[in-house]
């Protein structure tokens, strides 16, 4: 043997897998060693494991998430109008409260939840204050019932009720709808919790001034595209979550030129211009819709494992799959999200994770497409590095590449697309979520940006039920 070749009388490099005592113990001798971040599968939970290996490579489940896929990359949304919540949304009515996330009681609800809830009441004329709304809600005169099980969705609180204006947002390919309420801007509004005087002043602009305006130029046959500007967007910079810049402005330009085809000369056309001109946000209440649409039309691919629905409520994260009920949930408790903070402000005052604009994610834009919004990370934090690799290492647990939200600094490829709760669970990378931080308190408002993941027990749990559902298909 050649003591000089000998791997005794080379510089060890060490790659070192599992607990990372053994890698502070090498670095402290001086010798060069790398931790690798890993657990096995499913976290190690054998039986757990067993299922998803019995589910993996399955023929049926293989072919009914390349249906659910396919459905994804040919849905087209399309802005058609706006009304009234009450008007259009099914099972709406006068006493009816829609939220963000899975279902929750009155009682359990996040402090900037159970605040918006009490400013609709007043908004809607049931209530005078605070104190008379609450009264109502415990009386057992208001119905709740989350916005995703009601073709809608809503950011942060979520809070939609009758008379709240909505954007009606039509999947042209398959004929089906969504719905989302106007952005209010910044600054105290009812999304955060905020019910004050100048919070339902603003609401009512919204309902007397700008739905007539938008009624007047939008209809079935004089649509906008939002697939395209969406996938223009993505080229410009946004990720069209929390980054909505680029796809506002598009927006913008293609409304403008419908107002000026039409009718409308007075103050306020000039008013609502105005108001999405100035509100860069306004997309956001666009872009969630839309991919509402575009998932809702996959709800119920018998055996598929694809997500239809990430959300959560400010207490819980849900999830729901397309081969289960479509009204079941799969849920776990929130994670607090990890970012950046507006001065004054710390992870102590943080609500835990709340909002429906997850729908953005379940789509594979916003995080998933970090990528493609760099300047994102002076708003959520990191790094631009860790955006482009936030959006590579979704490739692993989806189902395929959407080339219509292709990401440039990914050389064009195609967006991730399609959360699969096999792979998910089988690999335990969990989809990245970007996501503003709202205070626990009602009404003050958003105090940070950051990073959050849903937790891994939701799509645990909806492997087990699937698993039990399906169990057929494993036994052919």
């Amino acid at each position: 043997m050649d003591s000089k070749n000998s791997i005794i009388n080379k510089e060890l490099k060490v790659i070192n897998i599992g607990t990372s005592i053994f890698q502070k113990e090498l670095t402290s001798q001086g010798v060069k060693a790398i931790q690798v971040e890993w657990t096995p599968p499913a976290r190690g939970n054998i039986e757990l494991f067993n299922k998803v290996d019995h589910l993996l490579d399955n023929k049926k489940i293989e072919n009914a998430n390349k249906e659910a896929f396919e459905r994804i990359k040919k849905g087209h949304p399309f802005l058609i109008g706006m009304d009234k919540a009450v008007n259009v949304i099914p099972e709406m009515h006068d006493k009816m409260i829609l939220h963000s996330g899975p279902p929750i009681e009155w009682e359990d609800m996040a402090g900037p939840v159970q605040g918006a809830v009490i400013g609709a009441l007043i908004y809607e004329g049931l209530a005078n204050n605070n104190d008379t709304a609450i009264e109502l809600i415990l009386a057992g005169e208001i119905e709740f019932s989350p916005a995703n099980e009601h073709n809608a969705v809503g950011p942060m609180a979520g809070i939609i009720s009758a008379s709240m204006p909505v954007h009606i947002i039509e999947n042209k390919t398959f004929g089906n709808k969504a719905y989302c309420t106007v952005n209010e801007g910044l600054g105290k509004v009812l999304r955060f919790g905020a019910n004050s005087e100048e919070v339902i002043k603003k609401l009512k602009w919204i309902e007397n001034t700008l739905l007539p305006v938008m009624q007047g130029v939008l209809s079935s046959d004089n649509a906008l595209d939002l697939k395209s500007i969406i996938s223009q967007a993505l080229h410009m910079g946004d990720e069209c979550h929390n980054r909505n810049k680029a796809s506002t402005s598009l927006f913008y330009r293609e409304i403008s030129e419908y107002f000026f085809q039409s009718n409308f000369k007075d103050k306020a056309v000039t008013d609502v211009l105005k108001f999405i001109k100035e509100n860069e946000h306004y997309f956001l209440n666009l872009s969630m819709p839309a991919c509402k649409s575009v998932l809702d039309a996959t709800n119920g691919i018998k055996y598929s494992t694809i997500v239809t629905t990430m959300a959560r409520n400010g207490v819980d994260f849900g999830i729901r799959i397309s081969g289960m009920d479509k009204n079941k949930w799969f849920t776990s408790p929130a994670n607090q999200v990890q970012g950046m903070f507006f001065p004054g402000y710390t992870r102590e005052d943080a609500a835990l994770d709340l909002g429906d604009s997850t729908i953005t994610e379940t789509m594979g834009i916003g995080g998933f497409a970090m990528g493609a919004a760099p300047a994102i990370v002076q708003f959520v934090g990191g790094e631009v590095q860790d955006a482009i690799n936030y959006s590579r290492q979704m490739y692993e647990i989806t189902t395929g590449e959407n080339n219509n939200y292709s990401i440039p600094t990914l050389n064009f490829r195609g967006g991730a697309c399609g959360i699969d709760i096999r792979k998910v669970v089988e690999s335990n990378i969990l989809p990245v979520i970007n996501t503003g931080i709202a205070h626990k308190k009602a009404g003050i408002g958003q105090i940070g940006a950051g990073i959050v993941h849903p937790p891994i027990e939701c799509f645990e749990k909806a492997i087990e039920e699937f698993y039990d559902k399906y169990k057929e298909i494993l036994e052919e």
